[in-house]
């Protein structure tokens, strides 16, 4: 004869089951948000990367000197500005979404300093992930004579 324990343990997965695919579709969700950030931030770095060479290289060759024989140059900040606006005025960055140059500029003389930003939107909306963040990076380039 057997005895009825008294415990039923039918459907009790269910549960769980239910509650661990919610955790792996939001656990997928913010991967998939992090990874487009960090994607964002990275092309961002290239144009950026970019832009700063376009603003180092705003020179013309009138403008090179010889300090003790070796050759020197003084940058406008004016000349990065109009250079690296007219860099990101390309069309082949019109893909770009909100690309925006905040800053062009040669603080030093030898170098020129480019700040650009961009507005990131998550690929997927949730609860967790914000509806999008203002990327901004800065780059610094310098010409060098050898």
């Amino acid at each position: 004869m057997k005895r009825a324990t008294g415990r039923n343990d039918d459907g009790s997965t269910l549960i769980l089951t239910i509650f661990y695919g919610a955790l792996s579709l939001l656990l997928i969700l913010i991967v998939a948000a992090a990874t487009s950030l960090y994607l964002e931030r990275k092309q961002l770095v290239s144009v950026a990367d970019a832009a700063a060479l376009v603003g180092a290289e705003a020179f013309s060759l009138s403008d090179v000197r010889a300090d003790d024989g070796a050759p020197a140059l003084t940058l406008d900040p004016a000349d990065v500005d109009r250079a690296v606006t007219a860099f990101l005025d390309d069309p082949a960055f019109a893909d770009q979404d909100d690309l925006t140059l905040v800053r062009a500029t040669s603080r030093d003389g030898v170098s020129a300093t480019v700040t650009v930003s961009s507005q990131w939107q998550p690929p997927v909306l949730t609860l967790f992930v914000p509806e999008g963040i203002r990327v901004e990076v800065t780059s610094v380039a310098r010409s060098v004579f050898e």
